[in-house]
């Protein structure tokens, strides 16, 4: 039974890691604090001005790119296989990312508002993005 709502240090330590945790490598997984493994392979691809760090069988959202079910291929700026690092374009010639493209849904709505003060002139927009899931499939070595 516990007073108030003072956190103990065990609890408090599964909410804020200290700093040197994270500094080593650690990561908050679904509900344990878990060492990330560097030995796996993973890419950094670039799509919709936007970079983002996949592995195999990973899922991420990018801006549109295709239509659902065919194939993209996106371009990797970094690979990073245990501890070869591929990251000059001499290195990621013959290297690609390739995804399948699960699904196409909007993203949520962004509301916007300009004015300008004393002489009323008000204009109200929305934009609503139109996202793609991907499924990366293969990431090849070149």
């Amino acid at each position: 039974d516990r007073q108030g709502f003072a956190l103990s240090s065990v609890d408090r330590a599964r909410r804020h890691p200290p700093a040197w945790l994270v500094r080593r490598g650690w990561q908050r997984g679904a509900t344990l604090w878990r060492r990330y493994d560097s030995r796996a392979m993973y890419a950094v691809v670039q799509t919709g001005g936007k970079q983002y760090r996949v592995e195999q069988g990973s899922t991420i959202e990018v801006e549109r790119v295709a239509e659902p079910g065919s194939e993209v291929s996106l371009r990797p700026v970094l690979v990073v296989d245990g501890d070869s690092v591929l990251a000059t374009p001499a290195d990621l010639a013959g290297t690609s990312v390739t995804a399948v493209v699960v699904d196409e849904h909007r993203g949520p709505k962004i509301r916007g508002f300009t004015y300008k003060s004393k002489s009323n002139q008000r204009r109200r927009w929305g934009h609503r993005q139109t996202l793609a899931t991907l499924e990366i499939t293969d990431i090849q070595r070149g």
